[in-house]
């Protein structure tokens, strides 16, 4: 596995560890790994939002 290094908004993080404190993930990084997977199979099946393009950028 490679590291990588980002800036996420603080808001997003908080929520991030919210799932991780429910149990729902055993950790950040596991969290934002789910993610990752979920917009790139989302991205190979096609499936977008309006007008064709996904909004990643919400916050």
């Amino acid at each position: 596995m490679e590291r990588v290094t980002l800036r996420i908004p603080k808001q997003q993080i908080e929520e991030v560890e919210r799932l991780v404190d429910s149990g729902e993930f055993p950790n950040r990084s596991e969290a934002i790994r789910s993610a990752v997977r979920e917009m790139v199979n989302e991205q190979s099946d096609g499936r977008t939002e309006q007008g064709g393009k996904r909004n990643w950028a919400k916050v």
